[in-house]
């Protein structure tokens, strides 16, 4: 979901869908409904961590690395591949380790540990728990009083969570997270600037996308939506 127009516009017209970290398994349920292997881009960790969710093996999927030959793979090793995982990855979540997990149940041993899925499979196999930024809001909101959570996620929703929850002991796995650039585009001064615009009759930072593409990426979004 979190993607550019042009990667949703490309699985709208090769019978793909787009998806959230929360959707992820239901849509990937929903591909191999359809095909019998599946390309899961732009991040790998996501790709892997539900489809070993779903129990798909780590020896019948592969990594695309767009810049060698067959992505790097023989084509025996795509002819066998169920999931052709593309070689990218979230710069934040690739940050937390085992390492982090490890130095966090040193210090606090009744610590609980949760993740989200764009974390390495490594990382995910230590935590106590992981799924969606939903997910990790819904389940430290609803902890007892008391409760400690270290937490492998972006550092502005670890921040807020602590906030909302001063009775529990909250913070990020990675000592030196930094905020993620990319969201950070969508910021509160941001929107008060779109919006006084428009207020106003004018259309700040207006963003247009070929029509073609917006349509192809449309098909991708509503594949994702009809599976609620």
């Amino acid at each position: 979901m979190n993607s550019i127009a042009g990667i949703k516009a490309l699985c709208g017209r090769n019978n793909g869908a787009v998806c959230t970290s929360s959707n992820a398994p239901a849509v990937l349920k929903w591909a191999f409904e359809r095909a019998q292997r599946v390309l899961f881009l732009p991040d790998q960790h996501l790709g892997r961590n539900t489809a070993l969710k779903l129990g798909i093996p780590l020896d019948e999927m592969v990594v695309w690395n767009p810049f060698k030959r067959l992505g790097g793979n023989t084509p025996e090793q795509l002819r066998h591949a169920k999931m052709v995982l593309w070689q990218g990855h979230c710069s934040v979540h690739t940050r937390f380790t085992p390492g982090q997990v490890q130095s966090a149940r040193d210090r606090y041993p009744d610590i609980n540990v949760v993740v989200h899925p764009e974390c390495p499979m490594e990382t995910l196999e230590v935590a106590d728990m992981n799924g969606s930024t939903e997910f990790i809001r819904k389940t430290i909101n609803e902890a007892p009083a008391g409760s400690q959570w270290a937490v492998g996620t972006e550092i502005s929703l670890v921040n807020r969570l602590a906030l909302q929850n001063p009775d529990k002991t909250i913070f990020c796995l990675d000592p030196v997270s930094c905020p993620c650039s990319t969201m950070y585009r969508i910021h509160p001064a941001y929107l008060l600037w779109v919006l006084e615009g428009l207020a106003a009759g004018e259309v700040n930072n207006q963003i247009t996308v070929p029509e073609q593409m917006r349509q192809e990426a449309n098909v991708a979004l509503e594949r994702m939506l009809a599976l609620r």
